[in-house]
């Protein structure tokens, strides 16, 4: 190779290393990196964490195999106790255990809901407080199964509309409050809600329930706080993955027996599974948004991403798990069952999956793709359950904006992004009447609190309560 061509390769290099580099430091901080949440210390904050822990300390935990909706009726009495006006001025439905109200409004604007389930996971485990004690420390921390998941969210919505009714407000449209009790376990309530709703011809223009919250540093490597509102819920499914054999006595095993092509296949696709990672436009704007503030090496990857894509693709879920999950349709494994008996090969064994399937490989094509790799291990698939991805809500529309300007000025300088529900909500059952179903709950968490969520020590600051109620404020009044 001549002296020449060397220096031109050089040079190239040069050019693109400077572009490279121009291109990263031209992606500034945004006051999203020193924004903080200052918490209320007053009486206010005092006052909403008493009547949350109220609600706290009746316990609904939620199962599929328990129909007794005793409690859940109990609860409503703790909700009417606390929230009398919205029970005397709204239109009040119940769907075995589970509430819609309506407050009518003036017939001037397309109405809304706002929602947030009333049961609970089990919270078992040792915890530093009883998980249903409702106790306020002297941080100001309410701790109990709900706090975060999602009790909190629900009586900020319940008080916002108590006050705007105390002061004589009537909304310009119809604003709906829905409170399934069987959101953990994707059971009736939200379906028979919107069974109600479809009924009755309402069509929404804004849903908001539980998703993202308002975090410092949500993605790790990016600095600063940030309201993380969820546009994007992933469809699911249930699969089984059955191997038969002939069965017979564990004593003179043969080769390729079912529980071991099941865990040839499963670790294969631990491996390399067959779906495809893309950076989709909610990805994308996502990243668009949290890159200036990430440090130098992660600004340098994400700012330059129409070189550094497919190495990221690869990358991303040794990187960040969560993160990855954003990018493809995900697969794990659950359950699984072989032979009754310790000394006997299974005639017929056979695990279970989740997945979550992501719109540009969606339901049915990912589980065909899962269905054929199964196929090279002798496997049967049997599909359990599955439904597909909710619309995608536009992070330039009126609906995204409307949450935008509201986080905005409730929480001055903290950055709003969209991104990508890796796990499941009850809005999905709402997008044939609602085409922006937004996933956010407008309350500020650290990050124990939010690992606390499904797990041992749930807690949030009381002094998170207030600029709650002051979010759903601003979203019911419309400006």
């Amino acid at each position: 190779m001549t002296g020449s061509i060397l220096l031109g390769i050089f040079i190239i290099i040069l050019v693109l290393a400077a572009i490279l580099v121009v291109r990263t430091c031209s992606r500034q901080p945004t006051p999203a990196m020193t924004a903080g949440v200052e918490l209320d210390k007053g009486p206010r904050a005092r006052e909403y964490g008493e009547q949350l822990s109220k609600m706290i300390q009746k316990e609904t935990v939620s199962s599929r195999f328990d129909s007794d909706k005793t409690k859940y009726y109990e609860f409503h009495e703790i909700l009417e106790e606390l929230f009398p006006l919205v029970h005397k001025t709204c239109e009040k439905h119940v769907f075995n255990g589970n509430l819609l109200f309506k407050w009518s409004g003036k017939g001037k604007a397309e109405p809304i809901l706002l929602m947030s389930h009333q049961d609970v996971v089990e919270a078992n485990g040792s915890w530093e407080h009883e998980p249903f004690s409702g106790y306020i420390d002297g941080d100001g921390r309410l701790w109990g199964r709900g706090t975060v998941d999602t009790k909190g969210s629900l009586y900020c919505i319940f008080r916002s509309v108590e006050e705007l009714i105390a002061e004589g407000f009537q909304p310009e449209g119809d604003v709906y409050i829905a409170s399934s009790c069987t959101e953990e376990f994707s059971g009736e309530g939200a379906p028979l809600t919107v069974e109600y709703l479809q009924s009755q011809g309402v069509k929404l223009s804004l849903l908001i329930d539980e998703g993202g919250m308002i975090m410092e540093e949500p993605i790790g490597g990016v600095k600063g706080t940030y309201a993380m509102v969820g546009v994007l819920e992933k469809g699911y499914g249930d699969l089984k993955f059955i191997a038969k054999g002939k069965g017979g006595h564990a004593s003179a095993p043969g080769k390729n027996t079912p529980l071991v092509r099941l865990g040839k296949f499963m670790a294969d696709v631990e491996k390399q599974d067959p779906f495809t990672s893309e950076f989709n436009p909610t990805v994308l704007e996502m990243f668009r948004r949290v890159t200036p503030n990430m440090n130098f090496g992660m600004k340098f990857v994400f700012s330059n991403l129409w070189l550094f894509k497919p190495l990221l693709k690869k990358l991303m879920p040794v990187i960040s798990p969560p993160g990855a999950a954003m990018l493809h349709t995900t697969i794990a494994f659950t359950m699984a069952k072989g032979a009754d008996g310790l000394n006997v090969l299974p005639q017929e064994a056979y695990v279970t999956a989740n997945l979550r399937f992501i719109p540009h490989q969606s339901t049915d094509e990912s589980i065909e793709l899962i269905t054929e790799k199964a196929k090279g291990y002798d496997l049967e698939t049997e599909v359990i359950y599955k439904d597909y991805p909710c619309p995608v809500v536009n992070y330039e529309g009126d609906a995204f904006k409307k949450v935008e300007q509201a986080i905005n000025e409730i929480y001055p300088g903290v950055g709003v992004s969209p991104y990508v529900m890796t796990g499941g909500t009850d809005a999905k059952y709402y997008k044939n009447i609602c085409d922006n179903c937004i996933r956010f709950a407008p309350l500020y968490i650290n990050k124990q609190q939010y690992e606390s969520i499904h797990g041992v020590n749930e807690n949030i600051y009381i002094g998170a309560l207030p600029m709650g109620v002051d979010f759903y404020k601003k979203i019911i009044r419309g400006n």
